[in-house]
This record gives C-alpha cells, structure tokens and sequence, in this order.
C-alpha cells in the first residue's frame, strides 16, 4: 500500500512522516524525510485486520548525536503539567535504567490503542503465557507524544499498560495512565515498575 492508502485506511490512528515531523518540529528536532521512510513490513490482510485497534506508527530513532530516546522526552517536555503539557509524571527512580537510553528501529509498528479488556487486573506472566506481546517502552512513548501532536488527544489516559522492557532487578516496566482519575495526583505520562517479591520483602510485628 502507498502512503496516501494507509493514511485512508488508518484514518487518524496512522502516524506517518507528516504526523511525526509534528512531534519533532515541538522538539527542535530536524524532521524526518520521506526519503528515509521504510517499507511496511506487515501484510495488507494483517494491516486492514488491524485497523480499527491498532495505530500504525513510522518508528524513528533519531540521527547520530541526537537519539530519540526517553530521557530525551522526558528533559524536553518536563515533569511539570503547571507548566506545560502534556509531560511526564514527576518521578526519577528510572534515570540510571538502561531502557531509557533505548531507541526505535527505523520501522512500521502496530501498537493498539486501547487496553484488551480481558487483560485488566491479570499478571504479565499469565499475559506472556497467552501469546500477548508487550510493546517497549520507548514506542509508548515516542507513540503517545506522537499521537498527541497529531490529533490532540491522550494515549491511555486513565491506564497503565505492560511493557517488554526490564529494570535492573527485572522488574516488569509498565507506563501510561497520563490522568489520575482520583486527582490525587497530578497529570503526566507516568513510568513504573512492578516490584517482584524476593527475599528482602518480610513482614515484622507490632504489639
């Protein structure tokens, strides 16, 4: 498929070069050439499937000297919504975790919009198990800023969604929910981890 029926087919959920030269442009980040645009590497039967779950997004990783990395998004946009938004919830403990510094593949990806219902409240494990696969953590971003600037509306704004990436304990990264639904909490593209039990955690008592 070209471009142009892509872009008919996806309808606003089709982030191509003009969508994310958007993003870049709110960067200060030189754009994307449609030169360097890459084949899509999906099937027109699994991409018309698709369509009406699924975002395709044009991954780019940034140039040499510049990568397109989290902590690149996260110094440009802030963690203040006082200031501007959208941003990043005010946290730092994932500032020395090596998948903040990973980029995109210069390549097509199909990332869905919404949670799979039957997902909520289920352990990543038991996802994994039934064949589920959970994007990085660098594409919700880069998609979710992406999707922003195209279209001005929020990425899983009440829900956090697993991701593939890893801390340093192996704890499972998960990201997303930009809105406290409670307003406890301020707003901003929010990054965790799922703290596994090991030996350290043990209860004590109090009389």
């Amino acid at each position: 498929m070209t471009t142009e029926q892509l872009h008919a087919l996806f309808g606003d959920s089709f982030l191509g070069p003009g969508q994310i030269n958007k993003m870049l442009e709110q960067m200060g980040l030189d754009p994307v050439c449609e030169a360097d645009v890459p084949p899509v590497g999906y099937s027109d039967q699994t991409l018309r499937e698709n369509a009406s779950t699924h975002l395709l997004v044009l991954g780019y990783g940034g140039k040499e000297g510049t990568p397109l990395d989290i902590l690149r998004f996260r110094d440009h946009f802030g963690t203040d919504p006082d200031k501007s938004e959208p941003c990043f919830y005010n946290q730092d403990w994932y500032l020395k975790e090596d998948f903040i510094l990973k980029t995109l593949e210069p390549r097509w990806y199909l990332i869905r919009k919404e949670v799979i219902e039957e997902s909520r409240a289920q352990q990543p494990d038991a996802l994994l198990k039934a064949d589920i696969v959970f994007p990085s953590a660098i594409l919700c971003v880069y998609t979710f800023f992406a999707y922003y600037f195209a279209s001005g509306r929020f990425l899983w704004y009440h829900d956090f969604v697993w991701c593939s990436d890893l801390d340093h304990n192996s704890d499972r990264i998960y990201v997303g929910k930009y809105n406290d639904v409670d307003g406890v909490n301020k707003n901003g593209f929010s990054i965790h981890r799922h703290l596994a039990l090991r030996p350290c955690y043990g209860s004590i008592t109090a009389i």
